[in-house]
């Protein structure tokens, strides 16, 4: 493999042994800024040897035996099945209580066990819940000081850091950290065989200020913070001496106070190297500006992407996607004017309060865009709504997989006759991650059956059979599809974050019977 580091790595004497693992192979691991910046810091770490390994890592440097710690990221629902599936490669049990004081120490972190840890607590020793980039060093510090203690000692250690969960020892409340972002996170590792090929990606941004009803990315983010416009252009400029590509990372990047300033600096760099590419995530749908169109087409962007979520200006409203179709028109004239091919839309369907008028409208601004914007591209790509945690619309309930079914096939025909190119999510797979995202502890067996059912879509519906009869669970439509009372005690209530249930509360309230609006917080700018 070749990778080029962008740090000076330490010749180290030390004999504890950390590997960082990622639940997927080795290309995707090496697009994960998040998980790559960690592995740095722990690198950087002068009495600690670090390795990663993914699920296709074939030899490594340590013998599992000689290995004292293993961290797993944990950034997507289905990501438990090569977490298992890494440990059973290495002998190691999958549950805690299964492992003895020769087995390493499992620890794991990311967006999912941060929102809801309980379905996967039995598997971790402990759990790092918000940012990472502190608390992970802060834990192996601890982990290494007190490597030849009893496992008992280092955990009780540990849950003394605010933001460690250690599910054994039973704590009461555990306060999710969202770290400042003193300096711009990048990639460190620039590697020829990383899905995106040599990208360096800068995090400019974190968090989101739109905080719609159903969105966890932003409502487990707050308050939105943005990197220093100053330490961002040191970062842009450190990528370009290694490589052409240039990424920038956040839910919503635009609304960074200098978006504008950046994205003139990198359009200034084209003129000077015509070879410099520029990739974006998601662009604010009505924030969006002729400048930073004509620096996305001068990198060699063709498109773009937005989200609009839904049909209607009513449905965007109770929402909190405060977007007109007037914007939206807006947004596609100017991409469009100022160079773009066309435009990737992301959209979901099964919203709460979502009638057939809203789909319909849908279709009516799509059909306007066509008629206003001939030859434009369009395609769009439709998830179906999953109630979270910590958002206002983690009560709510879901919708069936018929009738959300019934939703796509229309839309897939309808789109079909205006010409315009869609993408669904799998209704039955995001019913099971709802399952999963709102469940407890005592989903921890189901999990493991799903594994050893080979982790298909069959296997989900016929391990929940399985295991609901001998542990006398209720139907799992009882996760799913039911409305859940706004006093009811939550699996995920022991975590606390920004803003806070009560506040929660009054936001559900406000979205789905128009009350006024609730202050959360202003963005920070940090650093």
């Amino acid at each position: 493999m070749s990778e080029n580091f962008l740090y000076n790595r330490l010749k180290k004497n030390t004999d504890y042994n950390v590997w960082m693992a990622f639940p997927g192979i080795y290309s995707f691991s090496m697009s994960s800024i998040g998980y790559l910046w960690i592995c740095k810091n722990i690198d950087l770490l002068e009495d600690v040897n670090l390795e990663r390994i993914c699920t296709n890592t074939t030899k490594t440097s340590f013998m599992v035996q000689d290995v004292d710690l293993i961290g797993f990221s944990f950034s997507f629902d289905l990501d438990f099945l090569n977490i298992f599936k890494i440990l059973e490669k290495h002998k190691i049990p999958l549950k805690s209580v299964d492992r003895n004081e020769l087995h390493p120490l499992i620890f794991g972190g990311g967006p999912v066990l941060s929102s809801n840890p309980e379905p996967f607590s039995s598997f971790f020793d402990f759990i790092i819940v918000g940012d990472g980039e502190e608390v992970n060093i802060e834990a192996i510090k601890i982990c290494k000081e007190k490597k030849d203690d009893p496992k008992i000692e280092i955990l009780k250690a540990l849950a003394a850091i605010e933001g460690i969960y250690v599910p054994s020892l039973n704590q009461k409340t555990i306060k999710k950290i969202n770290c400042e972002l003193p300096e711009c996170i990048f990639t460190p590792i620039l590697s020829e065989e990383s899905f995106f090929k040599n990208t360096f990606i800068i995090e400019i941004a974190r968090g989101c200020s739109n905080r719609c009803g159903f969105c966890l990315a932003s409502y487990l983010n707050l308050p939105q913070r943005f990197v220093q416009y100053e330490k961002i252009i040191e970062s842009i400029d450190l990528g370009f001496r290694h490589t052409n590509k240039i990424a920038l990372l956040g839910a919503l990047i635009s609304s960074h106070p200098k978006f504008e300033n950046i994205c003139t600096y990198i359009y200034n760099k084209v003129q000077e190297n015509p070879d410099i590419e520029l990739s974006v995530s998601s662009l604010r749908a009505d924030a969006i500006e002729p400048n930073v169109i004509k620096t996305l087409v001068a990198c060699g962007q063709k498109n773009t992407t937005i989200a609009i979520e839904a049909g209607s200006d009513r449905l965007r409203k109770v929402i909190n996607k405060n977007l007109t179709e007037i914007q939206i028109l807006k947004t596609v004239e100017i991409a469009k004017e100022n160079g773009l091919k066309g435009l990737k839309i992301y959209a979901m369907i099964g919203l709460p309060t979502e009638t057939q008028e809203d789909l319909e409208e849908m279709l009516t601004l799509v059909n306007k865009i066509k008629q206003l914007h001939k030859g434009f591209g369009l395609s769009f790509s439709f998830s179906t709504f999953v109630p979270k945690p910590h958002t206002p619309f983690q009560w709510c309930a879901r919708e069936d997989i018929k009738s959300l079914e019934k939703k796509q096939n229309f839309l897939k025909k309808e789109f079909h006759k205006l010409g315009v190119k869609t993408n669904f999510s799998s209704a039955k797979w995001d019913y099971y991650q709802t399952l999963l995202s709102r469940g407890g502890k005592e989903l921890s067996d189901y999990v493991v059956k799903i594994y050893e059912l080979g982790g298909n879509i069959g296997a989900f519906k016929t391990a929940y059979k399985q295991v609901a009869q001998i542990q006398n669970l209720p139907e799992s439509d009882f996760y799913v599809q039911r409305g859940y009372d706004l006093n009811e005690i939550l699996p995920w209530d022991f975590i606390t974050v920004c803003p806070g249930k009560n506040a929660l509360r009054k936001e559900h309230a406000r979205l789905l019977n128009s009350e006024p609006q609730l202050e959360i917080s202003s963005p920070i700018l940090c650093g």
